[in-house]
Parts: structure tokens; C-alpha cells; sequence
């Protein structure tokens, strides 16, 4: 009987540590379900512009910069207004983005300016639009 209790806190006290203290790849797994502007990797993505994809040394240029670029604002997409932030009136060609995360295909919409980068990312049947600081991609 002292056996089962004695097993019963040893198992309790281990189960209480794996929960608190949660390794890094599954808190990171966690965090990346619920990240906006996620990492790209090379391998897995196409960019296009104008029709035309990028290869070589400008995808890796490209990608590179936006991952590096930092968060500066989210907007709010409210429902029935996505046609607004899709096509924008005053911006140039934007760069497309086309990856997988997980089963579901997901684009994403690159719009430069002077003063900011504008991504609109469109994966499901959601549309989330949000703002970047990179001097590299401006």
C-alpha cells in the first residue's frame, strides 16, 4: 500500500515538472499556431511578382529581409471589406507568397510603400492584414 502512494507522488511530481516546464520545440510548436507574421523557409515557398517567379539569390535576399523585418501594427479586416486590403488603391504590383502551413494553403500579399510594408495574408477563408518596418524591402 506504501508502494502505491510512494509511485502515485512519484508520477504526480513528474507530470506537475513536464507541465511547468514544457520543452522548448513544443512551446515553440504552441507560439507558431497563433503567430501572424510567421518565419518563411526557402525551401517551401514561391514568390512571385508580375507574373514572374523569383529564384536564386533574390528569393533568398527577399526572404531573408522579411523575416528579419519587424512587426509594427495589425489591422482589423472587418468581414465584407477583404476586396479593400486584397487590392489596394494607390499600391504598385505586390509580391505573392504561396506556402503550406500544415494541410492548408496560405497567400500571402507583400505591398510596399515609402514609409511601411503592408502584408495581407489570406489563409482558410481568413483574411489578416498587418504592417512591417524593413528598410531593405522599402
Amino acid at each position: 500500500m506504501t508502494w502505491i502512494a510512494i509511485l502515485s507522488i512519484i508520477v504526480v511530481s513528474g507530470l506537475k515538472l513536464l507541465i511547468t516546464t514544457m520543452p522548448t520545440p513544443v512551446v515553440k510548436w504552441f507560439l507558431g499556431k497563433f503567430e501572424l507574421h510567421s518565419k518563411l523557409d526557402p525551401s517551401h515557398v514561391s514568390i512571385e511578382k508580375d507574373g514572374k517567379k523569383l529564384e536564386g539569390e533574390k528569393k533568398q535576399k527577399f526572404i531573408s529581409d522579411f523575416n528579419e523585418a519587424t512587426f509594427f501594427k495589425k489591422y482589423y479586416v472587418h468581414p465584407g471589406n477583404e476586396h479593400y486590403f486584397l487590392h489596394p488603391e494607390n499600391a504598385e504590383t505586390p509580391y505573392i507568397i504561396k506556402f503550406k502551413i500544415g494541410k492548408h494553403n496560405v497567400k500571402l500579399f507583400v505591398y510596399s510603400y515609402k514609409d511601411r510594408i503592408d502584408v495581407v495574408k489570406q489563409h482558410k477563408k481568413k483574411v489578416e492584414a498587418y504592417s512591417l518596418l524593413s528598410d531593405s524591402l522599402q
